[in-house]
């Protein structure tokens, strides 16, 4: 494979997360995207470390949402990165998710169109316009990003959309310049959304093979099949109780949902997930990700990219070492 790119969340120090970048770069990886899920790490932190610690990587955000940030804070946000890292900054934005969104006060109505708001100011705003806008989302008068000292010029900060559903994703083939494609699904839902991209995009005159569509990968690497997959068990457990949108995506039985969220707390315990991990059978895991030995996870990936996905952003439990020379475009 001629892309490949690492995903990290929080399972790792920021430390660590720092070393795997550079070991990515130094393995010919493009990119590195950095999760902002749950409550337990923001995304701009780590892309602000990862930019300052290597020199070609691009870094991403994998995904912020669209509910909490300002869109003027995010804006400079995202200008203050490309200024510590020149055109290697990717804009990774979502929906968010539920019941966490509403669980700190924010009400996600009208996804579709607070989402074409934030791609459209966002997109102006850093190319450095002044805006003015009174939407329903976002309202702007003479805003711009009033750059005096520094690079006083328009920013290429590529924007992605974490779309799931088919709305998102025909949205996204509409407005983005690339989707990121979400994890925890089996390589078929690639089709349906492949479609939905391109329903969008010929709405406006595009064709879908302008539309980048990196995907979030779950890949468990290890050379003994079962401790493979067990690591993967672990993590998808987890998804299947708190994020409604990945479980339906997944194609996973409604009672296996069921059992699994009756065991599971908010948020979970070590406990509760052993415990819920026995409801949860290794098809579905070897279903929904790429777990097993090194030549395995090769070929399934390989499934996901035959069926739209132009490059693999994976997630690596187990050994991130393991996993990063599995996928090495420089061996």
């Amino acid at each position: 494979m001629d892309r490949v790119a690492l995903y990290l969340q929080d399972a790792h120090s920021l430390r660590d997360g720092i070393k795997y970048a550079q070991y990515a770069e130094k393995k010919g990886f493009e990119a590195v995207w950095q999760a902002e899920s749950r409550l337990v790490r923001d995304a701009i932190v780590p892309m602000a470390a990862f930019a300052a610690n290597t020199s070609m990587l691009k870094v991403g955000s994998g995904v912020i949402n669209n509910w909490t940030r300002n869109i003027g804070l995010l804006a400079s946000t995202l200008l203050t990165l490309d200024d510590l890292a020149p055109d290697r900054i990717i804009c990774g934005i979502g929906a968010w998710w539920d019941p966490l969104a509403a669980n700190v006060g924010i009400s996600r109505r009208k996804p579709l169109l607070a989402m074409r708001e934030t791609v459209q100011l966002l997109r102006s705003l850093l190319a450095l316009e002044n805006v003015t806008f009174t939407g329903e989302f976002h309202q702007l008068t003479g805003v711009e990003l009033d750059v005096v000292h520094g690079r006083r010029e328009p920013r290429n900060v590529p924007i992605y959309i974490g779309a799931t559903g088919p709305k998102m994703m025909e949205l996204t083939g509409e407005i983005a310049d690339g989707v990121l494609l979400n994890y925890c699904v089996p390589p078929d839902y690639n089709d349906r959304a492949m479609q939905q991209l391109e329903d969008g995009a010929k709405r406006v005159g595009r064709d879908v093979e302008d539309i980048d569509r990196p995907q979030l990968i779950v890949c468990s690497v290890h050379d003994d099949r079962a401790k493979a997959i067990e690591g993967a068990k672990t993590l998808l457990t987890q998804y299947l109780a708190q994020q409604p949108h990945i479980a339906q995506a997944s194609g996973v039985s409604a009672d296996i949902v069921d059992k699994v969220q009756n065991v599971l707390g908010w948020p979970a315990s070590k406990d509760q997930i052993m415990k819920a991990m026995q409801y949860v059978p290794d098809e579905f895991v070897l279903s929904i990700s790429a777990t097993g030995t090194p030549d395995e996870v090769r070929a399934r990936v390989n499934e996901y990219i035959d069926r739209g996905c132009t490059c693999p952003v994976l997630y690596p439990l187990g050994d991130p070492y393991l996993m990063m020379d599995t996928f090495a475009p420089n061996k």
